[in-house]
């Protein structure tokens, strides 16, 4: 990590691996797991935690086509499926590939249908479902299920899973979760009546994998719990251990003396009631760090938390170390993680915001390096510039 001297996140591919694992054991019998890498694995780098995870997944999810096929290109070679809409345009790269999209309307069946067909293939899809969600999926009732049984009816198409998505799994009043998963328990009646079968079903996220054993079915979804991030303060922590994956790091890269009076940052919303000694970190929100931690936030040097004096600033901010004694240039910052016993976790940053945990992950931009770290030892880099962790996928 020496390369990296103004920032970088350590991304632990061990602390991945125990959340994977940990969420295994929770599961019912016979279900798998699905890890959700989309949005660049969550900030983390897609391809590095899926290939990290991939002996316990029975497949990934993305966002979008190209998310998948960034996957595959990293020789992933598991299913994935698509969670979000896809342009119709875009069918004929899903059958190519072997992409499972999302399908909840005629218009983008017919589109896969007649891809599958030219192409001589056929077309493995998920039928989305609104329970309750409102996003996306055809509706929970007979209509829903007629045009499903339409979609699974074209020639080339293979109905391989249906999904849903809870909405409210994350809160302690599970009420509206069961009641979305007793929508989705009529559905497959309704289907089954039909004459559907359904090979895969799926309506768990984090929050259901959790605390909601009844609705594993026959695979669930890891989002922000394979990251180790639990995904709210009300979901439970005692059934299933989780570790943080992403610390972000950085360094002292000036100290000095300002006397009683001055003011600090942009706006000067920051005024030394007395003489202090300020350190400046080069990390801004020009790199995900968010501003609202202005004057809020602290970060840690030499094992001691360190308040953020006045607005933090594209590339920089300044930290109050007139209590840190012998702080000096070069010394390593956490903004992320655990230094000397203290602990800056992810959710303190978005609690002191007035951000979201997921948010914070997920906004750590490209400038910011990820170095991928297994027992302990540099497995290989990614960043922006030099794009070297090919090397150990």
């Amino acid at each position: 990590m020496e390369r990296y001297t103004r920032v970088y996140a350590k991304i632990d591919l061990d602390a991945a691996e125990w959340n994977m694992r940990e969420m295994r054991a929770n599961l019912t019998e016979g279900a798998g797991i699905i890890a959700v890498v989309k949005t660049d694995g969550y900030g983390h780098g897609a391809a590095p935690i899926a290939k990290a995870v991939d002996p316990y997944a029975a497949g990934y999810a993305v966002a979008t086509v190209e998310e998948a096929r960034n996957l595959q290109c990293h020789g992933i070679t598991k299913p994935v499926l698509i969670l979000g809409a896809v342009h119709p345009g875009c069918s004929r790269e899903l059958v190519r590939y072997g992409i499972r999209p999302s399908v909840f309307t005629l218009r983008q069946a017919e589109a896969l249908s007649e891809a599958a067909r030219a192409l001589g293939k056929t077309a493995e899809f998920h039928l989305a479902v609104d329970t309750g969600m409102s996003r996306i999926g055809v509706s929970c009732d007979a209509a829903g299920a007629d045009l499903a049984a339409r979609i699974a009816g074209l020639p080339g198409l293979h109905l391989e899973g249906v999904f849903t998505h809870f909405a409210q799994a994350d809160e302690a009043d599970k009420t509206p979760a069961r009641r979305q998963l007793g929508r989705y328990r009529e559905f497959l009646a309704m289907l089954a009546a039909r004459g559907i079968s359904v090979p895969i079903r799926h309506i768990s996220n984090s929050a259901g994998i959790l605390e909601l054993p009844e609705a594993h079915f026959d695979m669930v979804r890891a989002g922000i719990s394979l990251y180790g991030l639990y995904p709210s303060d009300e979901a439970a922590r005692d059934r299933v251990r989780l570790r943080p994956v992403l610390s972000l790091r950085s360094f002292v890269t000036y100290v000095k003396e300002i006397p009683e009076g001055a003011k600090v940052s942009y706006g000067g919303t920051f005024t030394a009631k007395h003489p202090m000694r300020i350190a400046t970190i080069p990390v801004g929100y020009g790199d995900g760090y968010p501003r609202n931690l202005s004057g809020k936030g602290c970060v840690l040097i030499r094992g001691k938390r360190a308040p953020i004096l006045g607005r933090v600033c594209m590339d920089q901010f300044m930290a109050d170390v007139t209590d840190i004694p012998g702080v000096q240039e070069d010394d390593p910052v956490t903004l992320i993680g655990e230094d000397g016993g203290e602990r800056i976790p992810v959710e303190e940053l978005a609690e002191t915001g007035g951000g979201f945990h997921y948010e914070i992950v997920c906004d750590i931009g490209k400038r910011v390096p990820r170095v991928y770290v297994r027992g302990g030892q540099v497995l290989g880099t990614k960043d922006y510039f030099n794009d070297v962790y090919e090397d150990f996928l």
